[in-house]
């Protein structure tokens, strides 16, 4: 099942990279949280589609991922530029490179429960 769920995350990655809206049910599930807020399987579409509006050259890329089911770990890696103000710092179209890591719980062969944090300080040191 690890393997499993390493190729279920790599198509996940796909499906977001490709903005492929429609298949995203297919990876996340109806009641899905993001936080620890309970954003449903719409309320995570809507942030994922937000984030490419604010991000019009956003890609992820894996740079580390561990499958120790029903658990996924990935460490992603972004070169983007952001429209405007990002993570409250004022970006503005600027090419900036940082990390997220990211905590994936899955039930069912579908995404469940999200924890994310993103390198803000790398951010910072670019601006």
């Amino acid at each position: 099942m690890g393997n499993d769920l390493g190729d279920i995350y790599r198509d996940y990655i796909h499906c977001l990279n490709r903005q492929d809206w429609e298949r995203l049910g297919q990876f996340v599930d109806d009641d899905v949280i993001h936080n620890d807020r309970p954003l449903g399987l719409s309320g995570y579409r809507d942030m994922l589609v937000g984030n490419f509006s604010d991000i019009p050259d956003l890609r992820f890329s894996i740079d580390l991922l561990v499958v120790d089911p029903p658990h996924v770990v990935s460490r992603l890696l972004f070169d983007c530029s952001p429209r405007a103000e990002f993570f409250g710092l004022p970006v503005n179209g600027r090419r900036v490179s940082f990390g997220e890591n990211v905590f994936y719980r899955f039930r069912d062969g579908k995404i469940v429960q999200v924890w994310s944090i993103v390198d803000k300080a790398a951010i910072e040191a670019q601006l």
